[in-house]
């Protein structure tokens, strides 16, 4: 896709400005400055895969029919709607996580002019989104099924983080609660549903297909999204901050990460209580201790055991489905995340 990337780019230069000369707000030069710096910082600067998947997606969905001038730009948009949404939930993350790097750079809401306005640039990114959808979308025979489509996910990921912030709830830490269930619904709601599922429900809805006949493309999609942040959840402790672009917090944070559920999977009583003690405390001893524990008790290798038999699963279940394109889509996306780095 790396062909397509500078086209996806001019893309993004369009619908910003667009969205700076927005005919329902009158722009100062200072606001229409700052939102600019805003999205220049926040929207276009990760790998942009998820915005990319949707024309790879629709690309693949044509089955090699090459896309008009329209289609190309239509997919590019929805792809960048997608990345405003991925940029408005870091935000937020990022101040609900109290981190401080996000891709290679400080968060935004650590720039000391930003602080907690950040809260309002995310609502701002949010609404964004819908002012694409409209502008462009709007005479399109699927264009309330997009706005539910986003509507839908928006509401599961938030309902997703939901989750995830009250299971790790300051001054009630409690590993017992942690399960692979847990973990399982979390990653589900929170990650699968928006990375995995929402670029390739853009690209059926962009290609004249009805969503309610494809709860198995979406069933393994989100089987996808588990496996891809399972990843994440290693990659956090055991990858390179210099390559995956920021410092993994998760053990600090008392996160219902895979690798902690399956050390207490794993771990006898005298591990579990050495855990106890000290997951989830901003201290290097403690952090140092836990990254030990792992080691000891492997969990690297029982990573790569489950990614392996993920893998075997995800394959089979999309060998299965009857469209050769939808299976050439599905293929596509398992390529970009198995064995990924960062």
């Amino acid at each position: 896709m790396s062909d397509i990337k500078p086209k996806f780019l001019e893309v993004y230069s369009a619908l910003k400005s667009e969205l700076l000369d927005d005919p329902a707000f009158e722009f100062t030069d200072n606001s229409r400055q700052w939102v600019e710096r805003m999205l220049d910082y926040n929207v276009p600067g990760g790998k942009l895969n998820r915005g990319l998947s949707v024309i790879d997606s629709y690309n693949l969905l044509k089955e090699g029919k090459e896309l008009s001038d329209d289609e190309f730009f239509l997919a590019c948009a929805l792809g960048w709607c997608i990345e405003w949404l991925q940029a408005y939930f870091l935000v937020l993350d990022d101040i609900m996580d109290g981190s401080h790097t996000r891709r290679g750079h400080p968060c935004w809401f650590r720039l000391p002019q930003v602080g907690m306005i950040a809260i309002s640039d995310a609502l701002i990114l949010r609404n964004q989104i819908f002012r694409i959808l409209k502008k462009h979308f709007r005479g399109k025979p699927y264009y309330v099924y997009l706005l539910d489509l986003f509507n839908e996910v928006e509401f599961q990921t938030a309902s997703g983080q939901m989750i995830d912030l009250i299971t790790t709830l300051q001054g009630e830490k409690d590993l017992s609660k942690y399960s692979l269930s847990i973990h399982r619904k979390i990653v589900q709601y929170k990650t699968a549903y928006y990375s995995f599922y929402l670029p390739v429900a853009c690209a059926l809805l962009m290609a004249g297909e009805n969503l309610d006949n494809h709860s198995d493309v979406k069933n393994v999609l989100v089987e996808m999204g588990t496996y891809f942040q399972v990843q994440d959840d290693f990659l956090d402790c055991f990858g390179d901050p210099e390559v995956i672009g920021k410092v993994g917090t998760d053990i600090e944070d008392f996160k219902c990460s895979w690798l902690v559920v399956k050390a207490l999977e794993r771990a006898n009583e005298e591990q579990r209580k050495l855990l106890y003690e000290n997951y989830g405390k901003d201290d290097r001893v403690c952090v140092a201790k836990v990254k030990e524990l792992y080691q000891t008790l492997d969990i690297q290798g029982a990573f790569e055991e489950y990614e392996s038999k993920s893998y075997e699963k995800i394959m089979k279940q999309i060998e299965g489905h009857p469209s050769k394109a939808v299976q050439a889509v599905l293929k596509s996306f398992l390529a970009k995340i198995y064995k990924r780095q960062k």
